[in-house]
């Protein structure tokens, strides 16, 4: 009986230890409040963290992709990018 209780016991560590992640377990200090408190608040409350408005740079990057995929026509890509780059 006792061999069977250790592996056990192990086990039930590891799996409460690997379950913390999922549980959104917190050690330390940061914030109380719960996982989707802050998921919520942070797209509604831009004064924890800020929001970076993309560089034109990236803007061209993201528009390439999307002709590239297929998402928007040359035609698009190009009045977009003429946007971009005479300041919108």
């Amino acid at each position: 009986m006792k061999k069977i209780i250790i592996p056990m016991l192990i086990g039930f560590a590891t799996v409460m230890l690997l379950a913390g992640c999922a549980c959104d377990f917190r050690f330390g200090g940061g914030s109380k409040t719960n996982s989707t408190t802050d998921a919520t608040s942070s797209t509604t409350n831009n004064s924890q963290h800020p929001t970076v408005a993309p560089t034109i740079g990236q803007q061209l990057i993201d528009l390439k992709e999307a002709r590239d995929t297929g998402a928007i026509t040359d035609a698009e890509y190009e009045a977009e990018k003429a946007k971009l780059l005479n300041g919108k």
